[in-house]
């Protein structure tokens, strides 16, 4: 991902919002607070360019991804979903998602809105329900 032209481009749709590089050095990920839940609580709207994001989950939050450019492989409890641009996916809570892109931009909205105790990375994977052994 080419760090500084993403950015100059969310710079210029967004001007004065808050972008965000994950990792910072490297991104997979960089995103933009559209309209944070700071002000409404109840919801968030936030703009990221995916090359990969992390796997995790939320326990408040249900999310709805809309792809704006270009195409996205979205992964949610192991389920693959493809996306092109104009297309949209509800994400549940706790359900383990992540995404696969090449510069994919996406709008993410959070309802209630997104909060960093309720995005929980998952290290590993391990079922969600108790095996009962015999």
């Amino acid at each position: 991902m080419n760090k500084q032209k993403v950015i100059n481009q969310l710079k210029d749709k967004y001007p004065g919002k808050t972008i965000i590089p994950l990792p910072d050095e490297m991104p997979l990920e960089i995103l933009c607070e559209v309209d944070s839940s700071s002000g409404h609580p109840e919801y968030s709207v936030a703009v990221s360019i995916i090359d990969k994001s992390d796997l995790h989950y939320h326990k408040k939050s249900t999310e709805t991804y809309k792809v704006l450019e270009g195409e996205l492989d979205l992964f949610i409890d192991g389920i693959p979903h493809h996306l092109k641009s104009g297309e949209s996916i509800v994400i549940k809570p706790y359900s383990y998602h992540y995404a696969v892109g090449n510069e994919t931009w996406i709008e993410c909205r959070s309802e209630p809105g997104w909060t960093v105790k309720d995005h929980l990375l998952v290290k590993e994977v391990t079922p969600k329900i108790p095996v009962m052994s015999h």
